[in-house]
């Protein structure tokens, strides 16, 4: 038997349209922008936020996965990302995703006073229905630890401190194991990077090509629209293809 490692760390693309308010407000340029603006008012920081997040969880799934569903029908694969954009586990059934930065769906504690995570989807869309016109939200809807009562933050990286808890060590033994089961089996192994660069290689990028140089039987797949590089180690054991992974997804699908 045969099983594909998926790993895809592509952002989804976040449609103009929603936060317009924002754009015509500060000039903003894009839907990232607003995450590095200096905000006045926690207010307006949670109405933009809420904004994205309420984008990213109601968004459709797009064309890439669509394609990656119809390649992997009937064969076996786990999935691990690094995105928190919740595309995956619309995707594919949960217990074969491992979101390892995080997820969308779930606040944290931002003094880390409690192991939990809890649910975001419905504060996140009583925000937004909240704010009606407006680019803030209510002050005493402003996310805050149900422990403690410190501001919340998305159980997300890059938010400030990562709650690296129960939840996060779930995710990596989710696909820990998955790979062990399949070692102790002795078989095939293919790895399938798509869109994995070099801002944090040790989540997944080195991993698979460490697991690719010292198992037998294994083989590892690079796309990146950016970059074509082939470690040395494995240059035998792997392909780097340059290109955008719409159009590499579509056209296996077409060889398949």
């Amino acid at each position: 038997m045969a099983e594909i490692y998926i790993c895809v760390s592509t952002l989804l693309d976040v449609e103009p349209k929603h936060f317009a308010k924002f754009y015509e407000k500060y000039g903003f340029k894009g839907a990232f922008a607003g995450m590095r603006h200096h905000w006045e008012s926690r207010e307006e920081f949670w109405g933009y936020l809420a904004t994205f997040l309420n984008t990213t969880l109601h968004a459709e799934i797009r064309q890439p996965y669509k394609d990656l569903q119809e390649i992997l029908k009937d064969k076996d694969y786990f999935i691990v990302t690094t995105n928190q954009d919740t595309q995956a586990i619309k995707a594919f059934p949960e217990n074969k995703v491992a979101q390892i930065q995080g997820d969308h769906r779930f606040f944290q504690c931002s003094i880390q006073c409690t192991d939990d995570v809890w649910d975001a989807v419905k504060p996140v869309e009583q925000m937004v229905a909240a704010m009606g016109d407006s680019t803030k939200v209510p002050t005493e809807m402003i996310p805050r630890c149900p422990h403690c009562g410190a501001e919340a933050f998305p159980w997300v990286r890059g938010y400030g401190n990562f709650l690296e808890g129960t939840r996060y060590q779930r995710e990596y033994q989710k696909i820990s194991d998955d790979i062990e089961n399949h070692i102790q089996k002795n078989d095939q192994i293919l790895f399938v990077e798509l869109g994995v660069g070099r801002m944090t290689p040790m989540f997944i990028q080195e991993p698979f090509w460490a697991l690719t140089n010292n198992l037998p039987n294994t083989f590892d797949v690079m796309v990146n629209k950016e970059y074509q590089f082939l470690p040395e180690q494995i240059e035998n054991k792997g392909v780097a293809i340059k290109g955008d992974i719409t159009q590499v997804l579509d056209d296996v699908k077409a060889a398949l």
